[in-house]
């Protein structure tokens, strides 16, 4: 079923709405959760829990890309579930992996602003949006799975089909040409 036909669903208050999403997006969710967890249970509890989040969401938010809001909500909740987990210890995941190495351009610091640095946040993400969008395909295609999905670098090299080396030397360089660009922008850390 189109994403349309179900965001209808939703706004419609019709259950199938739930049945559809399952169907077409559990696999995309559960590898999100999964890539985060390392949980098969926690994983599969993430992705009913982001139906019942989408269910509460829409209406009112009408979500333009409904694969990527879910996504969206599968990796919040993915990630709140990890830090409740692991609450004051090292995590050792895949998740942690990535941020430590984000952490050379933006400290981990901009991944867990209160409300008043909200702005900042806001205007970091530009500048790096922006970045992104300068860089080539393969190479955005790489950081937003390292960096959001949080895939391993094996996977990524097996899934765009290179070498785990071009993977790591490629995300070495988007993350020191980041760290000049958010310099260039007066970003200091």
């Amino acid at each position: 079923m189109e994403d349309r036909k179900i965001v209808e669903l939703f706004f419609a208050r019709d259950e199938e709405a739930i049945r559809e999403t399952d169907a077409k997006y559990s696999a995309y969710l559960f590898v999100t959760a999964m890539n985060i967890l390392k949980s098969r249970e926690d994983s599969s509890e993430c992705v009913n829990d982001t139906y019942f989040k989408a269910w509460n969401a829409i209406p009112p938010h009408d979500p333009p890309t409904l694969k990527y809001f879910l996504g969206k909500i599968t990796r919040e909740l993915s990630v709140d579930r990890l830090r409740k987990r692991f609450s004051g210890r090292r995590i050792g995941s895949e998740y942690e992996l990535s941020l430590d190495e984000l952490e050379e351009c933006v400290p981990s610091r901009c991944f867990d602003s209160d409300p008043e640095e909200k702005a900042e946040l806001i205007s970091l993400t530009e500048v790096i949006g922006g970045y992104l969008r300068e860089r080539e395909r393969e190479a955005r295609i790489m950081f937003v799975m390292r960096y959001y999905f949080c895939d391993s670098i094996k996977a990524i090299a097996f899934s765009l089909g290179v070498s785990e080396s071009k993977v790591k030397s490629s995300l070495f360089r988007m993350r020191k040409g980041l760290f000049d660009r958010l310099e260039k922008e007066g970003w200091r850390f």
